[in-house]
């Protein structure tokens, strides 16, 4: 991930010729004053609607300590009380099969997700450096398509997310080196938390980076002694004081993870959480402290008989026993299952001072009663959990539609039973065992919001509400990377990497529609993620409009956005997501974007652009970060400076202008083609285009050629594909495709 600091930009002068195009902080000034528009019915105006939502149900069935292969929807039954519900879907995701699907391209709720959550707090701070590197070693036995989160615990500040679920090892890698360093860390720059915070940038910051990663520059001993300096403030909290401040700290240690978990129940499929920790006093509540006796009331409690066990046998009489209950009943039906790690016997004996109080006690209970296992006297954290990983490595997911479902965060149980058979025989089944309804909007948290855009985002496909169209346009850098790498630190980073232009249109109507109050919150999110799920760049930005200023552009057309990505060679899924911040209302578009590598790749074309017609769309484009250099615009014609068209709107034997950017096409006459396909791929038949002019290539070797298109008469009003081809003397087609609108007669247009 580069330093967005250092990143590339368009020339400021250029940018202003574009006309219209803006930053925006929070509008302010007089005007009229624009009508409120009735808020939507998720807005949280209105908590007794009801939706048709569609719940998915993921299912691990298990025979022997194996996954049972094979199985079909019809093997399935999922009640809701008595009531048996129909399944609407069935999908199935297998990880020893190869089923060939890109990593970036299979849905959350068929992965596995795992937590790793260090507690700063209840352990010593060399368990938590030896379990750090543990986890490092523990990564390259999970499949490339697990989500994978990096969070912490502290007495001082609770659970700490520091990486949202990613499928980007690096990140996570990241994340991990930085752990219990806050102070050599800068703040994180992406809202979504799906890549780490960057590094510091201090001399002292760089040195402890090095050590960490493990460089071989002498630096070891420095890492272990900066990160148990950083643990040891976490640590004290939870060994000081007496009994009545210890009680506390177990009191807001339960409450702090309750409030975990509710969040982890926005988030689609079970949640392993592999809870590293030396654990706490179970004496603390004056609960049972045996293991067998914990293990006997926790089975109960697993098979439903919780009724059956006594309280005060459990926990003892204390209020922090009910706490205690409640986060597990919590936990459970967030389908977060606990992997507790007993980090303490990762220590030579002796080599940290006095003994702690035993916390067995308490992880046991905590993985028990959420049906996971506790680990303890080991150092291989793979293998100990092999059995694990086996047995989660084939899931089904079943979707059902719970009818006249009400808008109000309750809480509905369900129950998963397989039809007998051969095939299901002797199996048992894990599942999730109950959803919570949906809420409105504005009664969700900031950390749930953020959970969801983030899972939206790794999902991808096409979805959401506002209609969302983008233009991604790979650019080569000027001048050839090496000389790039030559002009110093603050551009080094980029050498080889393509300026890729991301333009981005939401419908305006979309984005008014249930929109409240005198102004409008929009958030706009791009990320570039690779085959194998690794986030190489992401832009995001918020925005503030003044309603009764831009409402007349925003219902004309919409939102145009321009930013932009620093890209490496390679072949990306590039996700961006428009949302209105204020009702939750969301477009996310996914396109397939080839970066290719200009100085030695076969000749490329660029999509054909169309410009845009000034005044028509509310214009905005990125905020300039501090450090950035500036490039020059992409977008011209001549000497004029545009904004692409995504979808420009035509009419039959109209002829407008087309600019073409190629490179490394072949020397001499092209002859220019275009053919016209019907939204289904059918082909329509050629329209006119005729090459007006070509440039040599400039400094990052990009050839600009300009022309003029006619569509072919009688199109109807509709969306089209425009496929454009430059023909060499060889007879071989270098083509590109853009999409194109024909309009219906009338005075008004949609872009």
């Amino acid at each position: 991930m580069p330093d967005r600091g250092s990143a590339c930009r368009p020339a400021a002068g250029l940018v202003l010729a574009l006309g219209a195009m803006m930053t925006l902080g929070a509008a302010a000034g007089g005007g009229p004053r624009a009508a409120p528009l009735a808020p939507p019915a998720g807005s949280g105006a209105l908590s007794e609607t009801t939706e048709v939502v569609a719940i998915e149900v993921p299912v691990q069935v298990v025979r022997d300590g194996e996954p049972v292969r094979g199985l079909a929807a019809a093997d399935f039954e999922v009640y809701e009380g008595r009531k048996r519900l129909p399944l609407t879907g069935f999908e199935v995701l297998d990880l020893r099969a190869g089923q060939g699907q890109a990593v970036a391209a299979i849905q959350p709720s068929l992965r596995r997700h795992f937590l790793f959550l260090f507690d700063l707090s209840f352990s010593e701070p060399k368990s938590i450096v030896r379990a750090r590197e543990m986890v490092r070693r523990m990564l390259p036995s999970l499949h490339p398509s697990d989500l994978v989160a990096v969070a912490t615990y502290s007495s001082a500040g609770g659970p700490k997310l520091v990486l949202g679920f990613t499928s980007d090892r690096r990140q996570v890698l990241k994340a991990i080196d930085t752990l219990g360093l806050p102070e050599l860390v800068d703040r994180n720059t992406d809202p979504l938390q799906l890549v780490a915070a960057e590094e510091s940038s201090s001399v002292s910051g760089q040195a402890a980076m090095k050590a960490l990663a493990g460089d071989s520059g002498g630096y070891g001993a420095l890492a272990e002694g900066l990160l148990i300096d950083a643990l040891k403030a976490a640590a004290q909290a939870s060994d000081s004081g007496n009994r009545q401040q210890q009680q506390a700290v177990v009191g807001a240690f339960t409450r702090s993870f309750t409030d975990l978990a509710r969040l982890l129940a926005s988030v689609h499929g079970r949640k392993q959480v592999i809870y590293l920790s030396e654990g706490f006093d179970t004496s603390i509540v004056h609960g049972v402290e045996r293991a067998e006796d914990q293990g006997k009331i926790a089975e109960q409690s697993i098979a439903g008989e919780g009724y059956l066990t006594d309280s005060d046998a459990r926990y003892g009489s204390t209020r922090g026993a009910n706490v205690l209950e409640k986060m597990m009943e919590e936990l459970r039906r967030a389908d977060c299952v606990i992997q507790a790690v007993d980090v303490g016997g990762l220590r030579a004996q002796g080599d940290q001072g006095p003994a702690r109080p035993s916390g067995e006690g308490s992880l046991f209970v905590m993985a028990h009663d959420t049906g996971g296992e506790l680990y303890r006297n080991f150092n291989d954290l793979g293998a100990a959990m092999g059995q694990l990983l086996a047995k989660s490595s084939l899931t089904y997911v079943l979707s059902i539609q719970p009818q006249e479902l009400k808008q109000d965060g309750s809480y509905h149980p369900l129950r998963v039973a397989l039809k007998s058979g051969p095939a299901t025989r002797g199996a048992q089944v894990s599942y999730r065992q109950g959803y919570y309804a949906p809420r409105p909007y504005r009664q969700r948290s900031a950390g749930e919001r953020q959970l969801a855009v983030a899972e939206a985002v790794i999902g991808g496909a096409d979805r959401g509400e506002l209609r969302t169209t983008v233009l991604a346009a790979p650019f080569a850098p000027p001048g050839r990377p090496e000389a790039a790498a030559a002009r110093g630190t603050a551009t080094a980073g980029l050498a080889g990497k393509a300026y890729v232009a991301v333009v981005i249109e939401t419908d305006g109507a979309s984005l008014l529609n249930g929109t409240a109050g005198d102004v409008l919150p929009v958030e706009v999110y791009a990320y570039a993620i690779g085959a194998a799920g690794e986030v190489q760049d992401f832009f995001s930005q918020s925005l503030r409009f003044e309603l009764a200023k831009v409402i007349p552009l925003l219902d004309r057309t919409g939102l145009k956005f321009f930013g932009h990505l620093d890209l490496p060679p390679g072949d990306y899924s590039l996700r961006v997501l428009v949302r209105n911040a204020g009702n939750g209302d969301y477009g996310l578009s996914s396109e397939r974007l080839t970066v290719p590598a200009f100085d030695r790749s076969p000749p490329v074309l660029l999509p054909p652009f169309f410009a845009e017609n000034p005044g028509r769309w509310l214009m905005v484009r990125e905020t300039a970060k501090g450090g950035e250099r500036e490039v020059p615009y992409p977008f011209m014609l001549g000497d004029r400076a545009y904004v692409p068209a995504l979808r420009p709107a035509l009419t039959a034997a109209q002829e407008v202008a087309v600019a073409l950017v190629g490179y490394n096409l072949p020397a001499g006459a092209l002859e220019a083609r275009a053919t016209v396909l019907s939204a289904d791929g059918r082909d329509l038949g050629r329209g006119d285009l005729t090459l007006d002019g070509r440039k040599p290539p400039d400094e990052g070797g990009a050839e600009r050629l300009t022309a003029t298109f006619r569509a072919p008469r009688g199109l109807e009003p509709g969306e089209y594909r425009l496929r454009i081809a430059l023909v060499d003397a060889q007879g071989v087609a270098h083509d590109s495709a853009a999409r194109f609108v024909v309009a219906a007669p009338g005075p008004r247009t949609r872009g």
